[in-house]
């Protein structure tokens, strides 16, 4: 395919590695794949940028600010933070593994550039400051993390005794002076960090600078699409953790999110798209972001709306993007140990729809009740009720469930969902080719067989006056007409026939009353009356509709349609990363922007799939709609 390359820099993949056909597990890939990620030095802590932790020893150096005029101390800095007196952060490159990371922070009235490379295994850092008042501090907080064993000591240097090493960080340049725990230098000039003992000021810098000059020069390898690129590579990389109560690596939504949830959190089909995503040039992060959300299976045998720090979700689900995201990662890498590794949870999780949200043979968004135990009320006190219902479409307040009635015998909405139907059809699909490639035959079988009962099902929820599938009110027998992008997601699952596609385009797609405008696709249409609220899923626009959107309109000639999903996905993501760095959660549908509002985080990862949706066009992604038996 032309287009089609694979990057190595800072991925630990070379190119035999990458075209390995890896057919039988042999049981210790999953170890193996943790012990090769969770190593080094990186932004690994959760709770702030400025933690640069040394994996597996669980090392941190922490930086922090003081400012003189209030004495107050800013312990910890995050990308995206609101209220009052909070520091802004700008985030620069990051290389997945820290060989290299830039940022810029604002706080009060000090500013600083923060760099780190490293090299060699040793870690180079440069705060540099570019604006602070007299008296305001550097503070240094060398510690172990996550109660791993170890001691730390300050005296000419900072010094920690772990059982597997000795590690000795130098402060160069610069005068400073020691508390108990914590070193304090002034903000007058450069401080370098590094655990490299003869290394100057100077030698760090030109380290600094060689390790930021190769890392953009990779970016370059995605010509015109070198931003879109750059936009999606620096959220997944900045949202990358390590989770050490599971002992592994994850690139959950954001580290803000993470923080409330016990200290990581991971949705269900925000994971598998991060996954997706980080197929393109990271193999080893998407494999591991997809095993976690999977591995993360239910005992009721689905994979939770989300898993976190506390306990997971045991009523609900999340959209069934899983299997779909799997066979795409497949597709890019060709090493069957994976699907060996997921496939009884997909097909677990597979057939716990037809068992568990089947209403007269349609699918609609549900929540099983259970014991929480003692697990936060804000997590579980709606279990059961139809506002989990609908957080399990994943669409929290969508406008279209406004007024669906709830079952609350057997706690199901009475809805029959077009968006749910349509994934599922794929979802069986994918996990069918899945089967497949794993010598499953009678289970391929079975899964066509479901297949084929939910894609006639979903034909009747065609409205041939109006020109769209339509929800339908279980209850009435009546179609809502109540619009959603979700209506244009049978394209995915190719229920559509070809006249059927090119009515949703015209009459709805390009309707400038529903979903055509400058800036598309919004969650609800443009004349329903919650467009006006601009509240999260009541009317502004969500990277992943339109990426599902567009995986559909390439399963048919509609040329028109997919370069301008393409072109205005590029240009509102672009809008907001350009001059900010930030990638929003959501958009606002009439201005473009992603809003300094409550509702829309600044920094949440599956905001890139509006990247993504270009990256895809250039043909730097295997072909979507190619099957798993159609690649070599």
């Amino acid at each position: 395919m032309i287009g089609l390359f694979f990057p190595f820099f800072n991925c630990g993949d070379s190119p035999k590695q990458l075209s390995e056909v890896h057919n039988e597990p042999t049981g210790n890939e999953m170890i193996d794949l943790t012990n090769k990620l969770a190593k080094g030095w990186n932004t690994w802590n959760t709770r702030s940028v400025l933690s640069h932790v040394l994996l597996p020893e669980s090392f941190a150096i922490d930086l922090q600010l003081k400012d003189n005029k209030s004495g107050d101390i800013l312990k910890e800095a995050l990308i995206g933070r609101r209220g009052d007196s909070i520091e802004r952060v700008i985030p620069g490159f990051h290389a997945y593994d820290g060989s290299y990371t830039s940022l810029k922070l604002e706080w009060r009235d000090i500013t600083v550039q923060v760099q780190s490379a490293t090299k060699n295994d040793m870690l180079y850092v440069l705060v540099t400051p570019i604006k602070s008042a007299d008296g305001d501090s550097l503070i240094i907080n060398p510690k172990m993390l996550w109660e791993k064993e170890g001691v730390v000591s300050i005296d000419n240097n900072i010094t920690a005794q772990t059982p597997s090493k000795t590690i000795t960080a130098y402060i160069v340049g610069h005068q400073w002076e020691a508390n108990s725990d914590t070193i304090l230098t002034s903000l007058d000039q450069p401080i370098a960090i590094s655990t490299d003992k003869d290394k100057s000021v100077e030698e760090i810098e030109k380290i600094l600078n060689e390790s930021r000059v190769a890392f953009a020069e990779m970016k370059t390898n995605y010509g015109e699409s070198s931003e879109l690129y750059n936009s999606m590579q620096s959220v997944l990389a900045w949202d990358q953790i390590y989770e050490p109560t599971n002992d592994r690596v994850i690139t959950p939504v954001s580290r803000i999110w993470n923080t409330e949830w016990g200290g990581w959190v991971l949705f269900d089909w925000d994971t598998y798209f991060a996954a997706y995503m980080l197929s393109l040039d990271n193999k080893d992060l998407a494999y591991s972001n997809a095993l976690a959300i999977t591995k993360d299976i239910t005992e009721g045998g689905f994979i939770p709306n989300w898993s976190c720090g506390f306990t997971k979700s045991k009523d609900r689900s999340q959209p069934p993007v899983g299997s779909y995201v799997i066979k795409q990662i497949y597709k890019q890498h060709k090493q069957k140990w994976l699907l060996h590794e997921v496939f009884n949870e997909l097909l677990s999780w597979n057939r716990w729809w037809e068992k568990n949200r089947d209403v007269d043979g349609y699918l609609c968004w549900g929540s099983n009740p259970y014991d929480p135990g003692d697990n936060p009320e804000w997590l579980t006190q709606k279990n059961g009720k139809k506002q989990a219902a609908l957080w399990e479409s994943g669409l929290d307040n969508s406008p279209m469930y406004d007024d669906a009635s709830f079952d609350s015998e057997n706690h199901i909405m009475q809805l029959a969902d077009v968006g749910l139907m349509s994934l599922y059809i794929l979802d069986c699909q994918s996990l069918s080719e899945i089967a497949e490639e794993l010598g499953k035959s009678d289970i391929a079988e079975e899964l066509k067989v479901r297949e084929s009962k939910y894609r006639n099902k979903l034909k009747t929820l065609w409205n041939n006056e109006f020109g769209l599938y339509l929800n339908k009110d279980l209850a009435t027998g009546e179609f809502s007409y109540r619009l959603s992008p979700t209506l244009f997601y049978p394209l995915l699952a190719k229920v559509p026939d070809d006249l059927q596609a090119n009515r949703m385009m015209a009459e709805h797609f390009y309707n400038p009353q529903e979903f055509w405008g400058e800036y598309i696709l919004p969650s609800i249409a443009r004349n329903d009356t919650a467009f006006k609220d601009n509240n999260y899923w009541r009317g502004r626009i969500w990277a992943p509709m339109n990426f599902l959107v567009y995986l559909g309109i390439r399963n048919y000639d509609l040329p028109k349609a997919r370069k301008d999903i393409v072109e205005k996905s590029e240009t509102l993501l672009l809008k907001s990363w350009i001059g900010e760095n930030h990638i929003y959660e959501n958009y606002n549908s009439e201005t473009g922007q992603g809003d300094d509002i409550e509702n829309s985080d600044k920094y949440y990862h599956w905001g890139a799939l509006l990247s993504y949706i270009g990256l895809i066009e250039k043909g730097h992604v295997l072909a979507p709609e190619l099957p798993i038996q159609g690649i070599n």
